[in-house]
């Protein structure tokens, strides 16, 4: 799905004293021109995260080691995020043609911040978090204002002397383009005009020693391979529309169950071990990341399925044969987004890519 370079929007009203018309006795009478606001068509992507079978909003957790000042936030928020097109403007259908667009309008950095009166002394604030993060996936945004909130909680947690919480839709951008964004709102503790150090991939490019036979023969199997495995998955899926279903597991939602409440619940795993096994395994975190999850389902349902036969045990297989269990992943396909092209985008309002890049599978 394409990004778009997004320009500054100018929504000022002109004034034209010279301009005027001419009445029916000669005199030149002044009139007052008001442009409308400019607007932006929305993107295909803008308009499927906002049809009713998947309206889906980002949350993002921040962790800070000291207790989050409100004002501060705040005057950040007008300098920065405020200034970005997508976090200025709201989407509206145009009642006549029955598309959806981005128009810009006046942004109140205080209807978008939230920050409740907490009791610093409560018990479980780890569970508090889980829990207040949790309501907001119940909770839909004002669809008159931008689309994004952000919520201060100064609880100290286990990992936390303050917590932000940054709500929005997900239609202003997919994950990578957030992340950049907010990185590009900050700056370095020790020179505070300096953007933060991102670091770089330090893998170098492989020389191609291959001649010219092995690189037909290569790019001959390379699409070969794709398009065999294009027609599998064409089969395959006109197969599961037809008669090919999920094994109902304890894990199979049923009708409705996409409106049904969520919880989140976080764990922190170190990083460094997840480098140590990509490393050993000549793989990327994503693909790290993906065996940690199959692997928790496995034996979420080996232990489900194990109690129903009265087989507690872990270590034995009591998941039945055959099963087959299927799940959407989105997944990025765009490039690592330069923070200063955003930085100077909310400073000096000037271009940058930006929208969803995505893919699902």
């Amino acid at each position: 799905m394409g990004s778009l370079g997004l320009k500054p929007i100018d929504t000022k009203t002109k004034i034209g004293p010279k301009m005027g018309v001419n009445t029916a006795k000669g005199q030149k009478k002044n009139t007052v021109v008001v442009t409308e606001p400019e607007q932006e068509p929305a993107s295909p992507a803008t308009r499927l995260f906002h049809t009713k079978s998947l309206n889906c909003y980002i949350i993002a957790i921040l962790g800070c080691t000291t207790k989050i000042n409100r004002d501060v936030i705040k005057k950040g928020l007008e300098s920065t995020l405020v200034n970005h097109p997508r976090f200025s403007s709201i989407s509206v259908v145009d009642e006549k043609k029955g598309a959806r667009k981005w128009v810009k309008t006046t942004v109140n950095v205080e209807d978008h911040l939230v920050c409740p009166d907490l009791d610093p002394d409560m018990d479980s604030p780890d569970e508090f978090l889980e829990n207040y993060t949790s309501s907001l996936t119940t909770t839909p945004l004002d669809m008159t204002k931008p689309l994004w909130e952000v919520h201060i909680l100064n609880v100290k947690t286990s990992e936390a002397d303050g917590v932000g919480i940054l709500k929005l839709h997900h239609s202003i951008g997919d994950g990578i383009s957030i992340i950049s964004l907010i990185l590009a709102c900050t700056r370095k503790a020790s020179d505070p005009e300096a953007l933060p150090t991102i670091p770089s991939s330090n893998k170098k490019e492989k020389k191609d020693k291959a001649g010219c036979f092995s690189r037909f023969c290569y790019y001959v199997w390379f699409s070969f391979m794709l398009f065999w495995n294009t027609i599998v998955d064409v089969v395959m899926f006109l197969a599961t529309i037809m008669f090919l279903k999920d094994t109902d597991t304890p894990m199979k939602g049923g009708a409705g169950v996409g409106d049904s409440p969520k919880r989140l619940v976080h764990r922190t795993i170190s990083l460094d071990d997840m480098k140590l096994v990509k490393n050993a395994l000549n793989l990327t975190i994503n693909d790290v990341v993906m065996g940690m999850a199959q692997a928790g389902f496995s034996r979420y349902l080996n232990r489900r399925y194990g109690n129903k036969k009265g087989k507690g045990s872990s270590k034995t297989n009591n998941l039945p044969n055959n099963i087959r269990l299927r799940g959407s992943i989105v997944f990025n396909i765009r490039p690592s987004t330069g923070i200063r092209a955003l930085a100077e985008m909310m400073e000096k309002r000037s271009k940058a890519k930006w929208g969803n890049e995505i893919g699902m599978c």
